[in-house]
């Protein structure tokens, strides 16, 4: 199957930045895709290795290791959609990656979606790894009747050197918030907490804990943050520590930012969060106009009372 192509774009950000709010105001545009915490979680090891249909859909449809460890530890991080009452509800370590956010933001039957899917996709040509994506991507589109597609995963600065390579034609949304407030955000997150300690583990002992090889020799310093043996309490003892989370923001704004001056994308559009809270109808018209809204105005005016300035963004642009 060959699914057509559509315009699309992607919001790059470091999360804990009004992201998940901006996807969520995109959702309203009854002809654009919002696509939720996906590029972020599927894999990018694979290069340019070619892989076929089927094989790309046992990744899609096999479980987070970095979800199933927080739910087996209990700190289900918010984003999480899935419905009580769904199929895997009662077994959420098992749950297929793609169903934890991405499909139950889309549909209010995000099983039967991914029964659609699971006949569809492992019809999908030999193709390489971000090909596969592009293609999940669009066939996604076309099943919902839409006619674009955004994406948006919090944290994907962590991976904008991939994003640009691999979707040279799309239009980048660079979302940013000052790092006083996305810090004390993320000290407070599971996903980001956990995100943290694999960067620095990464950084300092040349391993990620998560992406352990057969054979490979772990670190006695590492053991303890292993799948199997990471803990609640450890996660939020780091969370304590605020001054590892504007690390993390200094690491992901540099990721982002180094990949952007590189690739120098065609499109780019940059976002302040505090420019959001500020006037939300001339940013969300700007957006509107940048991702090629036809209604933008009337899009911008009908969801701009959604954006509410917590008070941590307040205080801190009011010492700006």
């Amino acid at each position: 199957m060959d699914p057509a192509s559509h315009d699309h774009a992607i919001i790059i950000n470091t999360g804990r930045c009004g992201s998940t709010l901006l996807s969520d105001l995109i959702a309203e545009q009854p002809d654009t895709l919002s696509v939720q915490e996906f590029l972020m979680w599927v894999p990018w090891t694979a290069g340019a290795e070619v892989l076929t249909g089927e094989a790309y859909w046992l990744t899609l449809s096999s479980p987070s290791t970095q979800l199933a460890t927080l739910f087996r530890i209990g700190l289900t991080p918010p984003e999480v959609r899935y419905p009580a009452h769904g199929r895997w509800a009662g077994n959420l370590t098992e749950l297929p990656q793609i169903l934890a956010t991405t499909l139950p933001k889309i549909s209010a039957d995000p099983d039967g979606l991914y029964d659609t899917l699971a006949e569809l996709v492992p019809g999908f040509p030999a193709q390489p790894l971000a090909r596969h994506h592009r293609m999940f991507l669009d066939l996604l589109t076309s099943l919902t009747g839409r006619r674009r597609w955004v994406e948006r995963s919090g944290g994907s600065s962590n991976i904008a050197p991939c994003l640009l390579q691999n979707f040279p034609d799309a239009k980048i949304v660079y979302l940013t918030r000052n790092w006083t407030d996305t810090a004390e955000s993320m000290s407070r997150h599971s996903c980001f907490q956990l995100m943290q300690l694999r960067v620095e583990c990464a950084g300092r002992y040349g391993v990620d804990p998560f992406e352990i090889t057969p054979g490979q020799l772990v670190p006695a310093e590492v053991e303890r943050y292993l799948p199997g043996r990471l803990t609640a309490e450890t996660l939020r003892e780091r969370g304590r520590d605020v001054r590892r989370y504007r690390g993390l923001c200094a690491f992901l704004a540099g990721q982002a930012e180094q990949a952007i001056a590189d690739a120098r994308p065609r499109h780019l559009l940059t976002m302040a969060y505090e420019d959001l809270v500020d006037d939300p109808p001339a940013q969300l018209g700007q957006l509107g106009r940048f991702l090629g809204l036809e209604d933008w105005q009337q899009w911008a005016d009908r969801v701009a009372g959604s954006v509410v300035a917590r008070p941590a963004a307040r205080a801190t642009a009011a010492l700006a």
